[in-house]
């Protein structure tokens, strides 16, 4: 019989020419191989993953409410999780609340309801490459602003923002993905001010907030425009860096007529995230005590694998190779001399066995030649060691000189 495979070949929609592979998860499979190493996915500590109290809080929840949580469910999401979410946003009712399945999905549905073709979207550069994959295929039109030890540059935001007209902008001011800044206080106000000013929403992505190092978290942009009368920040938040990933609990906050039109976009995707999920999630973050524990068991070990790999690139990165120490999160970003281009040093790196993360792939105006992502939250102290040694062996080769020993 005749295979008609090919019959697709000119019938794919437009959009799917700005769908492509992600950079991260086609460099994963390279890890699969023996002795490789790899600092490039994002991923939290498998080691941390409390295991034993899932499977518990599991049990419990399908003894007790089993039926529900096999259940179709609303849309909207498990109404004491989004009452929980609420208590920990200022002013912030349960109906403001929508559970999507990863902060991945909620991307994806506000670029779904706010980017039409050539909308122009605000974002940093560096910034997340998931959104630009979710938003690419809405066709936006990205205006990228620089930053700075401290995230956006405000002189270069605003002149943005005089000459575009904005749909939002897309702002990690926590630990960001992928150079791990963190944005100070009065950087933050200033940027909310500005927002109101040129009437530009923002959209926050706060996935890594819980996994500072030293101090205390800093207020979010939500809630700093929540003091200035509130309605100009949509909130990203998730569970995937505090319990697992794999459970796929995170959430969209914002004013009720933007999560209305989420909900009724997320109703055409999936229905409703998985209910026994959402209430495992519920289960677990009831017990505060076992919860902030749980995060502070995180944090130690993230600062600890932190400053092993600080250790290793002292000792094996040339003087003119720069990084920024993050204070909270779980990545180093890192860039190389001029000319330098990280694409190449992954070939380079490949050849040694171990992987990071270009970082040109992160700036959306294709900038960024010359810089690379580690993470260091899921390796032990030999292989960030040995890893960084196998780095500093590429880069040493890339620029003609003899490797530290």
């Amino acid at each position: 019989m005749e295979n008609l495979e090919a019959n697709f070949d000119d019938r794919f929609a437009a959009r799917t020419q700005r769908i492509q592979a992600s950079t991260i998860r086609e460099i994963l499979k390279l890890t699969t191989q023996p002795g490789f190493i790899s600092f490039a996915g994002g991923l939290p500590a498998a080691d941390l993953f409390p295991i034993q109290r899932i499977g518990e809080a599991t049990q419990r929840i399908l003894q007790k409410h089993g039926a529900q949580a096999l259940q179709y469910s609303t849309t909207e999401g498990y109404l004491p999780l989004r009452e929980w979410i609420a208590s920990r946003l200022p002013g912030t009712t349960p109906d403001q609340v929508q559970i999507v399945s990863g902060s991945q999905q909620g991307l994806d549905l506000v670029g779904k309801v706010l980017i039409d073709p050539g909308s122009r979207v605000l974002v940093e550069a560096p910034t997340y490459l998931g959104a630009l994959s979710a938003f690419n295929p809405y066709e936006p039109e990205y205006v990228s602003v620089s930053m700075d030890d401290e995230g956006l540059e405000l002189d270069q935001l605003e002149a943005a923002l005089k000459a575009h007209t904005v749909k939002f902008m897309y702002v990690l001011p926590t630990f960001q993905n992928p150079s791990g800044r963190l944005m100070g206080l009065e950087r933050r106000k200033a940027l909310v001010e500005l927002a109101r000013k040129y009437r530009t929403p923002i959209l926050e992505d706060d996935a890594y907030a819980e996994l500072y190092f030293d101090g205390r978290p800093l207020p979010t942009l939500f809630a700093l425009d929540q003091e200035q009368g509130g309605g100009n920040v949509v909130y990203l938040s998730t569970t995937s860096k505090t319990l697992a990933p794999g459970l796929r609990v995170a959430w969209v906050v914002g004013p009720k007529p933007v999560i209305q039109k989420i909900t009724f976009a997320k109703q055409g995707a999936d229905l409703h995230s998985p209910t026994l999920n959402q209430m495992l999630v519920h289960e677990l973050i009831q017990d505060n005590e076992w919860y902030r524990a749980q995060i502070d068991k995180i944090r130690q070990t993230y600062q600890t694998r932190r400053n092993w790999m600080l250790q290793a690139l002292q000792k094996y990165m040339p003087e003119d190779m720069g990084w920024i120490v993050p204070e909270g999160g779980m990545f180093f970003w890192l860039t190389a001399p001029a000319g330098l281009d990280s694409l190449e040093l992954l070939k380079k790196a490949v050849e040694e066995k171990m992987a990071f993360v270009p970082g040109q792939p992160f700036f959306a105006d294709g900038s960024g030649k010359n810089t690379l992502r580690l993470s260091y939250s899921s390796a032990s102290q030999e292989q960030i060691e040995e890893g960084i040694q196998r780095l500093g062996r590429a880069v040493h080769r890339m620029l003609g000189r003899a490797p530290v020993v």
